[in-house]
């Protein structure tokens, strides 16, 4: 894992949003301790800004990300905005080295099989996405298909473009991690397993807390008793990008879903770069499915391949990585993103003290900084007043 003994990146808070500082932060002796479940992009982030507003900060896991046994979050295809709220990894990426967290900018195109605007959903997005000024390099162009190695018979008649964010999510979770226990966090491997409201008091207790920050993911469906929290499967197949069986690929290029497909059609391409090295294949997205029994053979993930092989000629010629295949379990909910305070009282009939951020789905890297400003928020409401005046944002 990469080392950080003198952060060089601090977070503060402006109104609803984290803003990201540069160079070393004035230390502030902790007034109080909150305990992270969740050793995710979402619970890390979390502890991150917890750290930087001056709380203590204890984050108890299960797994933590490495090269032997991915976790949730290496497995993210962590690439784009999926939104427009503000994310810091192009900022990371601008005034970092690289070397140090794995963010770099390039350049993501989208194309559409129809255009843009008859897809109403797609057509707000991309009008979102051009609207804000922190993204860079927009242009909506149907011609792009032809400028790029994009097999010119793949059906596609619309594209747009801009700067994003792509994430080597191995060095990114190191980074993040050791960024975390350089600021003085402490890391428990540890299973937590039931309702965490059951639990509540004697947790405070056992790790000093003043509160609690759920951020199990997919476990929220136990820590959390919400059924709400289901699985959305997805796999990568890595493949190596050195110019030698194929063209170099050095932007993104994708194909979202087509709602006009039907909503079980296999239409979406994603081939991203990763790094120097590594080009990812992907577009599986499979709801409510709970086991991770795919492999590189298997019917889904060949027919994936092939949507992409067929999308950029030559790519069927690609050597695999030493790690060809990857698969995870997103968190999603059927309703949306929880952030919020716990709503249930606790059997003595007081109020609970956790504070729950969960079910980002895919789109765990694109709403961590925004999600870790909204718990700042609620923690803050929290210590004013224990009672939910304001539960959720």
């Amino acid at each position: 894992m990469p080392s950080l003994s003198q952060p060089q990146v601090y977070l503060t808070r402006e109104g609803t949003e984290l803003i990201l500082n540069y160079g070393p932060k004035t230390h502030v002796t902790p007034s109080s301790r909150v305990l992270v479940v969740g050793g995710g992009v979402t619970g890390l982030t979390t502890a991150w800004a917890l750290l930087d507003a001056g709380y203590a900060v204890t984050v108890v896991s299960e797994k933590w990300a490495s090269l032997e046994d991915r976790i949730t979050s290496q497995i993210a295809g962590a690439f784009g905005p999926s939104g427009v709220r503000k994310t810091h990894e192009p900022d990371l990426a601008r005034q970092l080295e690289e070397m140090e967290h794995g963010v770099r900018m390039r350049m993501a195109n989208f194309f559409f099989e129809q255009s843009i605007h008859k897809m109403s959903g797609q057509l707000e997005k991309m009008n979102e996405i051009a609207a804000v000024h922190d993204i860079q390099g927009f242009k909506h162009d149907p011609t792009l298909v032809k400028t790029h190695a994009v097999n010119q018979d793949a059906g596609v008649v619309d594209s747009y473009r801009h700067l994003a964010p792509v994430i080597d999510t191995d060095q990114y979770m190191g980074w993040l991690r050791s960024t975390v226990v350089a600021k003085g966090g402490k890391l428990i491997t540890a299973r937590i397993n039931g309702d965490l409201l059951q639990q509540e008091d004697r947790l405070l207790a056992k790790y000093g807390a003043q509160a609690i920050v759920n951020a199990t993911g997919l476990g929220a469906y136990e820590t959390a008793a919400d059924h709400s929290v289901v699985p959305l499967r997805g796999a990568l197949v890595r493949v190596i990008n050195d110019g030698k069986r194929f063209p170099i690929v050095k932007e993104a290029l994708c194909v979202s879903h087509d709602d006009t497909h039907g909503a079980e059609a296999e239409d979406i391409v994603f081939i991203v770069p990763r790094n120097d090295r590594t080009l990812i294949l992907g577009g599986l997205v499979q709801p409510h499915v709970h086991t991770l029994d795919l492999t590189i053979d298997s019917p889904e993930i060949v027919r994936m391949r092939d949507r992409c092989n067929k999308f950029v000629p030559g790519l069927e010629n690609a050597e695999l990585d030493p790690v060809p295949f990857v698969q995870g379990l997103r968190p999603f909910r059927d309703t949306n993103v929880r952030v919020d305070r716990e709503q249930r009282l606790k059997a003595d009939g007081t109020h609970s003290r956790i504070i729950h951020s969960y079910g980002q789905g895919g789109s765990g890297f694109t709403l961590s900084f925004g999600c870790a400003a909204d718990v700042l928020e609620l923690l803050s409401e929290l210590e004013k007043s224990p009672y939910l005046e304001r539960a959720s944002l």
